[in-house]
């Protein structure tokens, strides 16, 4: 899953940025409003974990810009303000949760889960496609009761297929999920991953869409 995170704090926007990409997720780090503002009308992203005390616009009227323009992105907020009103005030304005600084990164990781799940409306924490499962906060795929061992990037790219069982996702898509801004693209990096995914689980599990991009079968 991609992350927009926007933090000025830079020791903590570095921690959480290793921390979530150490979990899996291809983080994006901005440390202004208007540069985030300027990436999530350009960009697509799964998460927005958003500082409240920015410089340039604050996190709370990018909020407001975010959910008055038709946004619907899943915000999780950070705050070191810890006042009930605070609270209040931020999920009023659009937030779908928030965490109060300091903070566990293993908590922020949970919280990304469970709003994740409930983007996608998903119940339970697990990804199925027949005996395909997916785990995301253990980070464990089977097929057919046996443990199948993934780099990072092919787990990645399973999750996101799995969330979208039977949709097709357009290769672009996909692109930004697996790498966002971090790294330069090979022209056939995806196309290898899917190579190598089904491999393992079988080649009639993850369809080609041609001139448009990739669709997990349900089985």
């Amino acid at each position: 899953m991609r992350v927009l995170l926007v933090e000025d704090d830079h020791l903590l926007g570095d921690g959480v940025m290793v921390g979530l990409r150490h979990a899996g997720y291809t983080v994006d780090w901005l440390t202004d409003g208007v540069a985030a503002w300027q990436a999530l009308e350009t960009e697509q992203f799964d998460l927005l974990v958003l500082d409240l005390s920015l410089p340039r616009l604050d996190g709370l009227s990018l909020l407001r810009q975010l959910r008055s323009s038709g946004y619907d992105l899943p915000v999780l907020l950070l705050t070191a303000r810890d006042t009930v009103s605070d609270r209040v005030t931020g999920l009023d304005a659009g937030a779908d949760d928030y965490l109060t600084k300091p903070f566990d990164l293993d908590e922020l990781t949970a919280r990304l889960r469970a709003l994740q799940r409930r983007a996608n409306g998903r119940s339970t924490p697990q990804l199925e496609a027949g005996d395909l499962m997916l785990d995301p906060a253990a980070h464990r795929v089977t097929l057919a009761g046996e443990v199948l061992e993934l780099p990072a990037r092919e787990f990645a790219l399973l999750q996101l297929l799995l969330e979208q069982v039977g949709h097709v996702i357009t290769r672009s898509r996909l692109e930004q999920t697996l790498y966002g801004w971090q790294t330069e693209i090979e022209s056939n990096a995806l196309e290898v991953h899917i190579h190598r995914l089904r491999r393992k689980l079988g080649s009639d599990r993850i369809e080609t869409v041609r001139g448009v991009g990739y669709r997990m079968v349900a089985r």
